[in-house]
């Protein structure tokens, strides 16, 4: 699933093509919003709150979330798409985007768009960024797995997965280790704020310091490679999950 840095880079694509211009076509592949068109209307904003996107024209607003495969595709990118997967269609007199394989595509009302994400924590790119908040629901439930509250978009918006598994990683905790077992949760927001800030306009996401392909990540997606660290072969439930995307990474040394 895409995470928040993914998201943030994602807006700040669909404003460099979209912002400021005339739609000359919108068209929505969405039953419930396919009557809606937004020709004519002019893009005046383009913004990501946690792993959401909207897209504002006039007094409408479209909210996207990419879930596990979506994207949102420019120009000559859009060509490689099997149509079936386009959600929607805008163009502008310069360019054309198109969203492909969206988990959500909804027409909101402008004046109400964000009710949608009322109940995300802080955002971790975002302006309104408040470490202290999100600390406090951090360490809410006290005795909750430390990567699914991590994941837990409530608490902050923007870790996923490779995060989630990163930042154990870092902090020196088992996936499943408590979220009790961390002394200070407003340590582990700030470390989380760092690895999405640092990456935020980085297309090859790093979370060790080192973008060479391989050896940019600590655990995840690492299953029987030596720890960077101890040497230590790295461990994984992938076999013992099924159906789930949320695959935990460790170092059985270096994590307790």
């Amino acid at each position: 699933m895409p995470e928040g840095d993914t998201v943030y880079r994602t807006a700040a694509k669909l404003r460099a093509a979209l912002l400021g211009r005339t739609l000359t076509r919108c068209d929505v592949r969405v039953p419930k919003f396919a009557t809606v068109d937004l020709t004519g209307h002019v893009v005046d904003e383009v913004l990501s709150r946690g792993k959401h996107l909207f897209i504002r024209a006039g007094d409408l607003s479209i909210h996207s979330h990419l879930k596990m495969d979506g994207a949102w595709l420019i120009g000559g990118q859009i060509r490689r798409v099997q149509p079936h997967k386009v959600r929607i269609i805008l163009e502008t007199a310069e360019t054309r985007a198109a969203g492909v394989d969206l988990g959500v595509l909804e027409i909101l009302p402008r004046a109400t768009d964000v009710d949608t994400v009322a109940h995300l924590g802080p955002d971790l790119l975002g302006d309104d960024w408040e470490p202290r908040t999100a600390a406090a629901n951090l360490a809410t439930q006290p005795e909750r797995p430390l990567a699914e509250a991590l994941l837990d978009q409530r608490v902050m918006a923007g870790v996923g997965n490779v995060y989630a598994n990163e930042l154990c990683f870092v902090l020196g905790r088992l996936p499943s280790a408590p979220v009790s077992s961390v002394k200070d949760p407003l340590r582990v927001v700030q470390r989380a704020r760092d690895m999405l800030w640092l990456n935020r306009s980085r297309i090859n996401r790093t979370t060790t310091g080192n973008t060479r392909p391989g050896s940019d990540l600590w655990v995840y997606g690492r299953v029987g490679r030596p720890c960077r660290r101890c040497g230590t072969m790295i461990e994984s439930d992938r076999d013992r999950v099924t159906g789930t995307e949320r695959i935990s990474f460790w170092c059985p040394n270096c994590q307790t």
